[in-house]
């Protein structure tokens, strides 16, 4: 079990600043999005957190969507 908790902890990023380096934004931008409902986070406590894996498919949506508009 303990190989999944591995593949977990490194699927999550911790922080505006973490997901900012993850998508090669500024954390303003980040917390911009995250306000105005743009990207895929959650919340612990007060903590922002996303998830790699999440960010990536919805990224590959958001170019789907492009391609087919």
């Amino acid at each position: 079990m303990q190989a999944a908790n591995d593949n977990l902890a490194d699927d999550v990023l911790e922080g505006a600043t973490a997901i900012a380096i993850f998508m090669n934004l500024k954390a303003r931008q980040v917390y911009t999005a995250v306000s105005a409902g743009h990207i895929p986070h959650y919340r612990i406590g007060s903590n922002l957190f996303a998830r790699k894996s999440t960010l990536l498919a919805w990224i590959a949506k958001q170019e789907q969507s492009q391609v087919a508009a």
